[in-house]
């Protein structure tokens, strides 16, 4: 196949894959005024869409893999195009005929890894439960209330550890009855489903699911919106609902039971970033802002695009396991607008707007002027 997709390609595959609403689009252009990637360089969405409908997409393009599917052109959009699903559609064919550009070639190394040992970051399966050592973690088992699923990056990056540990201290003291299934898990799929693989995310959600079902699971705790998102919306396809709750809204409740008492002060500006697949994907905006408040001496800010206009830290779509050049991330924007905002802490609850705004700090020079926390951590401090 020639790298312009021919006409009936391209429509059988979005076909199959979120209908023809790609269609529908009658070139208003507000996608392409909403999206972030037009503060850094000229990116049109619109024209992605308006080349589908006429079968010319060159699959080829590093354009159709610039989508961090944050979500803002799909709900100012007045004709419902669904412009993920078919952005993602388009990534399908690249993907079946295996073309990748240089940005989008590191999906290959990352889909073997998925394949091999369950993550995308070729680590060991077997150390997956390693970040809960000396915790007193169990192991989960049927009839326990609560699945804790830290998610791929939480389980083995370094600095996100700290917060999957601080969850689980957080659980501890809270007297929540909850285990974990460690080398028995699998990436939920999330992210590389996104960047066109469907087979991948297939075969790993089919894994997790008999895994679940074995295991007596009911319902899960997560800690990353892409885990949240993919178990909650997207498992249901394959004809399974496990009650699925994020470690924000969680916390929340635990505090309004009285089950964890916070004692000390956190006497710090702080404000709060809406990951993309927390708000407007999930409408999750009151539960992160509610824990903050109840921590004695924490002040907290609101920063510029805040809640449902978030500015995306530039990790979705498969995108965190792309190179962004400087100059381009989305991230290095975001630290600006807390620092602005007067925040000597920027706080969230996703693990890639954590590994993008740790690493924005580092190539800013913001290091010292500003932290970066998840809510857990914060209120891992306060108890």
């Amino acid at each position: 196949m020639d790298n312009v997709a021919d006409y009936k390609e391209i429509v059988d595959v979005i076909k199959a894959n979120g209908g023809e609403a790609f269609k529908l689009c009658f070139q208003c252009g507000l996608c392409d005024v909403v999206c972030p990637w037009n503060r850094f360089r000229a990116f049109s969405m619109r024209r992605i869409v308006r080349e589908a409908a006429f079968g010319m997409t060159d699959i080829e393009s590093e354009d159709i893999w610039r989508c961090t599917t944050c979500g803002r052109c799909p709900q100012h959009c007045p004709r419902d195009v669904r412009q993920i699903d078919s952005g993602v559609a388009l990534r399908r064919i690249a993907t079946e005929y295996g073309v990748f550009p240089a940005t989008a070639r590191p999906i290959r190394g990352v889909r073997g890894s998925l394949m091999g040992e369950g993550n995308p970051l070729n680590e060991e399966r077997r150390k997956r439960a390693d970040w809960a050592e000396g915790l007193g973690v169990k192991s989960f088992a049927e009839g326990m209330e609560i699945l804790y699923f830290p998610g791929c990056y939480l389980s083995y990056d370094a600095r996100l550890k700290k917060v999957a540990r601080a969850t689980a201290e957080l659980l501890n003291k809270a007297g929540v009855d909850f285990g974990i299934l460690g080398a028995k898990e699998n990436c939920c799929g999330e992210s590389i489903r996104k960047t066109g693989d469907e087979e991948a995310f297939r075969r790993l959600a089919r894994e997790n699911i008999k895994t679940f079902i074995d295991h007596g699971v009911k319902k899960i705790l997560v800690s990353s919106p892409h885990c949240y998102h993919t178990f909650k919306n997207e498992y249901p396809e394959f004809r399974v609902n496990f009650e699925v709750v994020h470690i924000s809204q969680y916390l929340a409740e635990l505090i309004r039971a009285g089950r964890l008492e916070i004692a000390k002060e956190f006497k710090k500006r702080v404000t709060y970033h809406d990951p993309c697949y927390m708000g407007r994907h999930n409408g999750i905006y009151a539960e992160p802002r509610a824990v903050l408040k109840k921590v004695p001496g924490l002040e907290l800010l609101e920063m510029a695009e805040s809640r449902v206009d978030s500015l995306c830290c530039g990790g979705g779509g498969g995108r965190i396991w792309m190179e962004t050049p400087r100059g381009e991330r989305f991230s290095d924007l975001r630290l600006e607008q807390a620092t602005e905002a007067g925040a000597e802490v920027l706080a969230t609850s996703c693990p890639y707007c954590i590994a993008n705004f740790e690493d924005s700090r580092l190539t800013t020079g913001l290091a010292d002027k500003i932290e970066i926390k998840d809510i857990a951590e914060i209120l891992r401090e306060a108890v």
